[in-house]
């Protein structure tokens, strides 16, 4: 049996679908052969991220430079104290006079890495000692001691008057006293002291009785960060 023709109407039916899947082939061959165009990138990686604690260490030296004292002498930094035997600062001159002045000359420095916000001398009491001859008791009121600091704000009297009176008077804020312009003491900055001891008022102060006397006063530094 001969197959029936077709008619316009069906033709258009069946060519429909060859059109639509013909333009979607077409579209996805364009998109195939457009460029593929890349996306603008910036970065940065910080490879060293570190943090730690510094050293607050303290550094005595006499005036000839010949002696040096650190506060990690005592052990290690983890008791950051020690004590100084090696340089006197009242001069360890055992053969003075009535009226008579001995100056001694040290320097503090801070030696560490972390800057010093606090710096004070603690004086202890006075004490007196021997009697070959003499029979005074009161040497360290007898004796006079004058401490000057020099600074970033020059020289600055830190303290004058009795030994007695040093030593209960209590600890010096020495940066108050003497850095006025400088808030802290930086690593590496160094501060002189004169430390200057009169025994007796006049050359007839001290008469016999005060024969083979002598005082002791340990002065205490510290640095506080």
């Amino acid at each position: 049996m001969a197959e029936a023709p077709q008619t316009p109407h069906r033709r258009a039916r069946v060519a429909i679908p060859a059109v639509i899947a013909g333009g979607v082939s077409a579209l996805l061959l364009a998109f195939s052969m457009t460029p593929t165009f890349a996306q603008l990138t910036a970065a940065i990686a910080n490879s060293t991220n570190n943090a730690g604690t510094g050293t607050l260490i303290m550094e005595e030296k006499n005036a000839a430079g010949t002696v040096t004292c650190l506060s990690t002498d005592g052990g290690s930094v983890i008791t950051n104290s020690a004590t100084c035997a090696t340089i006197n600062k009242y001069g360890g001159d055992l053969a003075m006079v009535s009226g008579e002045t001995v100056t001694t000359t040290i320097t503090i420095k801070n030696v560490g890495t972390a800057p010093a916000a606090a710096f004070s001398l603690t004086p202890s009491p006075c004490t007196q000692s021997g009697g070959v001859t003499g029979s005074a008791t009161d040497l360290c009121t007898k004796t006079t001691v004058t401490i000057t600091g020099t600074g970033t704000a020059g020289a600055k009297p830190v303290y004058s008057g009795t030994a007695l009176a040093l030593g209960t008077g209590g600890a010096i804020d020495v940066l108050a006293k003497l850095l006025q312009a400088q808030a802290t003491i930086e690593p590496g900055a160094t501060v002189s002291f004169t430390i200057a001891v009169k025994t007796g008022a006049s050359t007839t102060d001290l008469g016999n009785t005060y024969q083979g006397l002598k005082i002791s006063q340990p002065l205490s530094w510290t640095f506080t960060a």
